[in-house]
């Protein structure tokens, strides 16, 4: 896939405040400081269309960018971030909650593990909540550029082992560098064959 146009559209708090569902969907969402917001730079080859920030938790609207013209790329808030209050956080995670079990023109969600780390209880709850849904998702491991291609490998088969097991069918897998721009081809192309 060719990426020939790529626009911010709006941002919503919520489902109910999200513009129309007219255009297929393609959702990214991780835990705070996964690399979400570098990702979607790359993949659009937009350097500021997401905002990239050192404070985790940043993204706190649903985020929409129109690409080519024929499909929504949505930018979720990442879930577990610390610095709003516990009230706050949980209307988030309803929000987001909603938004995929809910919105009808979303068509596949990529969770976002930093490849660095062991699987973390965030991630792994988050995965197990997404199995009550009919939510179709992808895995990308993260910031494979900080660290050797062996450890990264290593990371993706632990988690596979210890989270993915208990998925059927497997869901697709893609390791990713926003610095080296790993993974681009992989993922547009995985969203071209859902677009069909």
């Amino acid at each position: 896939m060719k990426i020939h146009s790529s626009e911010f559209a709006t941002s919503a708090p919520d489902l109910r405040q999200s513009p129309p569902a007219n255009l297929p969907e393609f959702a990214f969402i991780g835990r705070s400081n996964v690399g979400k917001s570098s990702l979607i730079n790359m993949l659009t080859m937009r350097k500021g269309l997401a905002k990239v920030s050192e404070t985790p938790g940043k993204t706190q609207l649903i985020n929409f960018f129109t690409i080519n013209g024929n499909w929504n790329l949505v930018d979720l808030p990442g879930y577990g971030y610390a610095r709003v209050s516990k009230g706050k956080r949980a209307d988030f995670n309803v929000a987001v909650a909603d938004f995929l079990e809910k919105r009808e023109s979303l068509k596949h969600t990529f969770v976002l593990i930093d490849s660095r780390l062991p699987p973390q209880a965030i991630d792994v709850e988050f995965i197990r909540w997404l199995l009550t849904t009919d939510v179709s998702f992808s895995v990308v491991f993260t910031k494979a550029d900080k660290q050797s291609a062996s450890k990264t490998q290593a990371s993706v088969h632990r988690f596979r082992k210890d989270v993915l097991a208990m998925v059927t069918p497997a869901p697709a897998v893609f390791i990713s560098s926003a610095e080296a721009k790993t993974g681009r081809k992989e993922i547009l192309g995985h969203i071209d064959s859902l677009l069909g």
